[in-house]
């Protein structure tokens, strides 16, 4: 009999983490992320804006995708579940959270810089590209 696994994080799960309230999912958090949420909240208007708009849409209509720029915000563990479009400077890529991205910023799954693949030079690609021999 193959049991499956049961996500969780820090040895709890999705339900009893959204039982929680906000202190006792901050605890839940490593102490980097923990400082950066209390500091952000006590000092950045902008970011305690950002998670009372968070909870309300929360609230209203949780399937709503919620579009952002702060690429900065540590994702909470009362966000699992909803959905953003973060900004990574060209466009907006989609997110949804899962017990997995707690503790993280919402910037990390939103790649800024794409893979630069370089070829080999073509034909009028440089002066220098002439004395190539093409095959």
């Amino acid at each position: 009999m193959i049991m499956a696994k049961i996500e969780t994080f820090r040895g709890k799960t999705a339900e009893e983490i959204a039982a929680m309230g906000k202190e006792e999912g901050l605890a839940l958090l490593t102490s980097r992320a923990r400082r950066a949420v209390l500091r952000a909240g006590s000092k950045n208007l902008r970011f305690k804006q950002f998670i009372k708009h968070v909870n309300g849409i929360k609230k209203t209509n949780p399937d709503k995708v919620i579009k952002t720029q702060a690429r900065d915000a540590v994702i909470l563990p009362e966000w699992v579940g909803l959905k953003f479009s973060v900004h990574s400077g060209k466009e907006f890529k989609p997110l949804t959270i899962t017990i997995d991205k707690i503790g993280y910023r919402l910037g990390d799954f939103a790649h800024s810089t794409g893979r630069v693949l370089h070829s080999g030079p073509g034909v009028g690609a440089t002066r220098g590209s002439k004395f190539i021999p093409l095959k």
